[in-house]
């Protein structure tokens, strides 16, 4: 099959599934965290979040205001953070 069939099946599949013609063969869910919360049960300034983080203030604003989502390793630490908000003092410290 060239890349060009391929492609063109792809698309095919998508307009049925849109179309509610056929069922998607998976679907994935992002959980968007709540920055603004984690930070405010761990009574942090957003300064101090960042630099823990290793990241900007503004970066922190974007995730709070919603603009932006955090992804990859920072998606990641928050969640262990939210789940265990002691982590965050063990590498906050450091």
């Amino acid at each position: 099959m060239s890349i060009f069939e391929g492609l063109k099946a792809s698309l095919e599949e998508a307009v049925e599934i849109q179309n509610e013609k056929r069922p998607a063969s998976r679907v994935a869910r992002y959980e968007v965290t709540d920055v603004k919360a984690i930070r405010s049960q761990l009574r942090v300034s957003q300064q101090e979040f960042a630099e823990a983080l290793g990241t900007s203030v503004h970066t922190i604003k974007s995730w709070e205001s919603k603009r932006r989502n955090p992804t990859g390793m920072a998606a990641k630490v928050l969640a262990t953070i939210r789940d265990n908000p002691d982590y965050y003092n063990q590498f906050a410290s450091h």
